[in-house]
C-alpha cells in the first residue's frame, strides 16, 4: 500500500466533497439564514452526524481495520476476512435499527439534553425535534455503509469510500430546491435530504463492494471470539474517537442558551474550519490506520514509525499555514463567500469571530488524526478514551469560563484550546511507550514550515489593508479580493516552504512512487 498515493486519492475526492459541500453551504444560507428554522436544522443535522463519527465512522472503523487486516494478512485470507465482516454485520445491523427506534420515542428528552435552551422557544424546540426524527434514521444507513467503507479500505481502495460525502451534498443541493416548495419549508427539505443522502451513500458502498468481490450475506448474529474483541475495542473507541464531535456537541449545549444565532455562528465557522481538518486530517487517518495495521501485523515496526512521522509532516505543511490564513483574514472569507440573502453582515462578522477561535486549534485537530490510529492499530482503543475524557472536562471548563465573557466566541476558543491539550496528550502517550518518536527530519522540518506559515500570515495582514477598498465594492470586486488573498498567501508560503527548504518537489514525486 502507497500511503501518500492513498492519502492523495482520499485527499482529492475530499476536496471535491468539500466544494460541493460549499455549494451546499452557500444554499443552506440563502434558504435559512441564521434564524430560528437554521438553528433548528443545525441540531437536527448535528445529532445523527455526532453518532456517525462517534460510532460508525470513527469507533466502528477503528475496531473493525486492525482486525480485518490481521484476519486478511494473518488468518486466512479474503475468505476469513469476509467472514468476520459478514459477522460484523449480523450484530451491527440490529444495534443500528434498535438505537434509531428507541430515539425516535425519546426524540423530546433528547432534544432537551442537546438543546436545553430551545425549551423556552417552543417554535424553535419543535421544529428540532420534528427535523430530527426526520433525520437520524440517517444514522443506520451511514452505519452500515461505513462497514462496506472500512471492507474497502481494507483491501487497499480507498475512493469509493472517499466519495460518499460527494453523494450526501449532491442529495442536499438536489433535495433543497426540489422540496421546499412541496414541504413547505426549507428547513424540512434539508431533514428529508439527509436522510435520502444516507440510502444513497449505502448503496453505492454496497455497489463498490461487490466490484470489489466482496458481497456480505445477512448470518444469523453470533459471537466467535473474533467480533467480542472488535467490540471490545469499538466501546471504548466510540468516545476516544469522538473527542473532538463531543466537544462541538458541548458548543451546541451551551450555544442553545445563547441568542437566537449562536448555533449557526458556529456551524458556518465550523464547516470553513473543517475544510482543513477534512481534507488532510481525515485523508492521513483513513490511509494511515491500514497502512499501520498491516505493518504491525507483519511485525515491521520500523516502517511504522516511518509512515507515522511522515504522516505528522503533511499534516504541520498543509495545517499550519490554513490556520493562519483563517486567523489573519476570517472576515473576508466569511463575508465573500456567506454574506447573501438572509446571512447579513452582522452574521458574517460574528461567524469570522468563531472561525479566529475555532482555527487556533485547527493544527491539533489534524495532528490528532495522524496519532490516533497509532494506538488503533495496535488493537488500543482505550488509552484515547482516557485522554478523550480528561480533553472533554477541558472544553467544559473552558467553555464556562469563556462564554460569559465572549459568548458564542468563547466556546469555540474553549473547543481549539482543548484539542491542543489532547493532541498533546496522544503524542506523550506515544512516545512514552516507544510506540513512536519524532525522528530527526520531523523536528527540523516543524520548525521550518512554522517559520513559512509566519511569513505568509505577514504578508496577508498587508494585503488585507491594502485591499480593504475593495471590500465595500460590489459582489465581483469582493470576489477579486478574496481571489488575491488566498492566491497570494498560497504563492508566498509555497516561495517561503521551497526557499527554507521545507519541503521538497522531489520528495512527494518520489513518495507517489513507491512506498512511503
Amino acid at each position: 500500500m502507497n500511503l501518500f498515493r492513498a492519502i492523495a486519492t482520499v485527499g482529492g475526492l475530499t476536496m471535491v466533497s468539500r466544494v460541493f459541500g460549499f455549494v451546499r453551504d452557500l444554499m443552506i444560507a440563502r434558504y435559512l439564514g441564521a434564524g430560528v428554522a437554521a438553528d433548528a436544522f443545525f441540531v437536527a443535522l448535528r445529532l445523527p452526524n455526532f453518532f456517525r463519527s462517534l460510532f460508525a465512522e470513527g469507533a466502528f472503523t477503528a475496531g473493525f481495520l486492525p482486525l480485518y487486516s490481521e484476519t486478511l494478512n494473518k488468518g486466512g485470507g479474503l475468505a476469513a476476512a469476509r467472514r468476520f465482516a459478514e459477522q460484523a454485520l449480523a450484530l451491527l445491523l440490529p444495534v443500528v435499527l434498535g438505537f434509531s427506534i428507541l430515539a425516535q420515542i425519546a426524540m423530546p428528552l433528547v432534544m432537551l439534553g442537546l438543546a436545553p435552551g430551545f425549551a423556552d422557544d417552543p417554535a424553535r424546540f419543535d421544529l428540532a425535534v420534528d427535523y430530527t426524527r426526520i433525520t437520524f434514521p440517517y444514522l443506520a444507513f451511514i452505519s452500515l455503509a461505513a462497514l462496506y467503507g472500512a471492507v474497502l479500505n481494507g483491501l487497499g481502495r480507498f475512493a469509493a469510500f472517499a466519495a460518499t460525502p460527494i453523494l450526501l451534498n449532491i442529495t442536499m443541493i438536489v433535495c433543497l430546491p426540489l422540496l421546499t416548495g412541496p414541504l413547505g419549508s426549507a428547513g424540512a427539505a434539508l431533514a428529508w435530504g439527509t436522510l435520502a443522502s444516507g440510502l444513497v451513500q449505502f448503496l453505492w458502498l454496497v455497489w463498490w463492494a461487490a466490484r470489489a468481490g466482496v458481497k456480505l450475506r445477512l448470518r444469523w448474529p453470533v459471537l466467535p471470539p473474533v467480533v467480542k474483541r472488535l467490540f471490545a475495542l469499538i466501546l471504548p473507541a466510540a468516545i476516544g474517537a469522538g473527542a473532538m464531535q463531543i466537544n462541538l456537541v458541548i458548543g451546541v449545549i451551551l450555544a442553545s442558551l445563547l441568542p437566537v444565532g449562536a448555533v449557526s455562528y458556529l456551524f458556518y465557522a465550523d464547516r470553513i474550519n473543517q475544510l482543513t481538518i477534512g481534507v488532510v486530517g481525515v485523508a492521513i487517518s483513513t490511509a494511515l490506520l491500514p497502512a499501520l495495521s498491516a505493518l504491525l501485523a507483519r511485525g515491521d515496526t520500523v516502517a511504522a514509525a516511518r509512515q507515522q512521522n511522515r504522516a505528522l509532516e503533511f499534516c504541520l505543511l498543509i495545517s499550519l499555514p490554513a490556520a493562519a490564513a483563517l486567523i489573519i483574514v476570517p472576515l473576508p472569507i466569511m463575508s465573500v463567500l456567506f454574506e447573501r440573502g438572509a446571512f447579513d453582515a452582522q452574521a458574517a462578522k460574528a461567524s469570522a469571530d468563531a472561525l479566529l477561535a475555532y482555527s487556533i486549534g485547527l493544527p491539533a485537530y489534524t495532528l490528532a488524526r495522524a496519532l490516533t490510529p497509532g494506538f488503533h492499530a495496535r488493537q488500543d482503543t482505550r488509552t484515547p478514551v482516557r485522554i478523550a475524557f480528561v480533553t472533554i472536562a477541558v472544553n467544559l471548563a473552558l467553555s464556562l469560563a469563556l462564554m460569559p465573557w465572549l459568548g458564542h466566541v468563547g466556546l469555540a476558543l474553549a473547543t481549539g484550546l482543548a484539542a491542543w491539550g489532547n493532541t498533546g496528550q496522544l503524542a506523550w502517550a506515544l512516545y512514552r511507550r516507544d510506540a513512536w518518536q519524532p525522528d530527526a527530519r520531523l523536528i527540523r522540518r516543524s520548525g521550518l514550515i512554522l517559520l513559512s506559515a509566519l511569513l505568509m500570515a505577514l504578508a496577508l495582514w498587508g494585503l488585507d489593508r491594502a485591499l480593504a477598498p475593495w471590500y465595500a465594492q460590489s459582489l465581483t470586486w469582493r470576489v477579486a479580493a478574496l481571489a488575491l488573498l488566498v492566491g497570494g498567501g498560497m504563492a508566498v508560503y509555497l516561495a517561503a516552504a521551497l526557499a527554507l527548504r521545507a519541503t521538497k518537489p522531489a520528495e512527494w514525486r518520489a513518495m507517489l512512487r513507491r512506498d512511503g
